[in-house]
């Protein structure tokens, strides 16, 4: 599109497209995102860790080079640093000083009737609503795969087979994250539009984890993973629907866990602020006995960390999760939500669990299954082409078993801003 000079209206436009020859499609794009987040959090993990309140800001900033040799060859890097300033307890998806986000070389061709894409080197891929497969975008540091992907694309099929060494993030020193065979994802997902309304897709995926650590046993991880997701929109409704199962052994145990989401909606798009009504309903498997031989806990792989909400007082394991929500349209570039979630254990054999799968001490086995309630207001402003901006706030009062524990009721706030070039 900029390849025509006329196009290139706003400022460095010239930069997003440099020319390298005659050939418009063989070319070099310069991008740059930046998003600042204050957050203020009063009760990390329901203040049972013993943390104070936190008010801090997560800065991240990613630019990234793209290189087209044609219509068929591309080479892409993009660099991130990431910083928390003010928070006290850094975790590995806080900071990240200055490391290599992407780098990867992709070819694509027309292969009877279709069209092949080839992606190879390290790369950010997520899939649906990214409950379990995500970049990761809700915290500060995203979520990088050493990877091989293969995406053969016709009419109204697509086929995509993928291995994957996931990065690990480490911040000791510029350029120091990894990947190893240690830590291993792969599988073959596939895709069909137009199934009635809606499209169908599903998945078979191997996750391998060396050393994995659980409430009741811990060694070499291995899941086979199945999961299903249809979704659509007609006559005012949308829907995403997906469940997932997983199994395998650790150590000496079987492993046996599902887990499920669905995302119901109606919308009155021609009435006044166009409010959308939305039912959220979740679930997640825990262990119910720790004693039999099986891991039931539901492991959420690559979870997206704003799926519930960003405060990350929930993750998706041992938990049943009811959402209402009301959504509305002020402007066409304002979006506000208001919801409230209703949330318990799916077994009180197991712990409550906070993102992405951290157990709550002293909570396995103990109190009743009611885990609390929250309410969220969240407020998106598209400010323009470039700049946009959120906040949010959420309050949970916690149930019985997190105040059992020495947890209390928490809140948080969070106002960020993106800018994107």
């Amino acid at each position: 599109m900029l390849a025509d000079p006329a196009l290139r209206t706003e400022p460095l436009d010239d930069l997003k497209y440099i020319p390298l020859g005659a050939d418009p499609k063989t070319y070099l794009s310069l991008g740059l995102n930046l998003r600042e987040r204050f957050e203020s959090n009063d009760a990390t993990g329901f203040g049972t860790r013993n943390t104070p309140a936190a008010n801090y800001l997560i800065s991240r900033l990613e630019t990234h080079a793209d290189l087209r040799l044609g219509p068929k060859i591309q080479l892409f890097a993009q660099l991130e640093s990431a910083f928390a300033p003010g928070k006290d307890r850094l975790t590995p998806v806080d900071q990240n000083r200055l490391d290599l986000e992407q780098a990867f070389a992709a070819y694509v061709t027309p292969v009877e009737g279709g069209v092949l894409k080839l992606r190879l080197g390290r790369q950010e891929f997520g899939f649906d609503l990214q409950r379990f497969v995500a970049v990761r975008d809700g915290p500060n540091v995203r979520q990088a795969f050493d990877a091989a992907w293969a995406d053969y694309e016709t009419g109204l099929w697509r086929v995509i087979s993928f291995y994957s060494q996931p990065v690990q993030n480490r911040n000791l020193r510029l350029f120091d994250d990894y990947s190893t065979g240690h830590l291993t994802y792969g599988g073959v997902r596939l895709e069909r539009q137009q199934i009635g309304p809606g499209d169908l897709s599903a998945y078979y995926s191997q996750f391998h984890q060396d050393g994995a650590r659980f409430l009741t046993v811990q060694g070499n991880e291995r899941r086979d993973i199945l999961d299903v997701r249809y979704a659509g929109k007609t006559d005012g409704w949308d829907w995403d629907l997906e469940a997932m199962g997983q199994s395998g052994h650790i150590r000496n145990q079987s492993i046996q866990a599902w887990a499920f989401g669905n995302i119901v909606g109606y919308s009155w798009p021609q009435t006044f602020w166009s409010p959308r009504l939305g039912l959220q309903f979740d679930g997640a498997s825990g262990d119910g006995n720790p004693h039999d031989g099986r891991l039931e806990t539901f492991n959420p792989l690559f979870p997206n960390g704003y799926y519930v909400t960003l405060a990350g007082y929930t993750g998706y394991v041992n938990f049943i999760h009811l959402k209402p929500s009301v959504t509305l349209h002020p402007t066409p570039a304002v979006t506000v939500l208001a919801a409230a979630g209703l949330q318990w254990r799916q077994t009180t054999a197991d712990a409550v669990y906070t993102q992405p799968n951290i157990p709550v001490a002293g909570t396995a086995g103990k109190g009743g299954s009611y885990t609390g309630t929250y309410g969220q207001f969240r407020v998106d402003w598209r400010a323009t082409s470039h700049i946009s901006t959120a906040l949010e706030a959420v309050h949970f009062a916690v149930g019985d078993p997190i105040r059992r524990a020495g947890g209390h009721d928490s809140d948080y706030v969070g106002a960020e801003i993106k800018y994107g070039w």
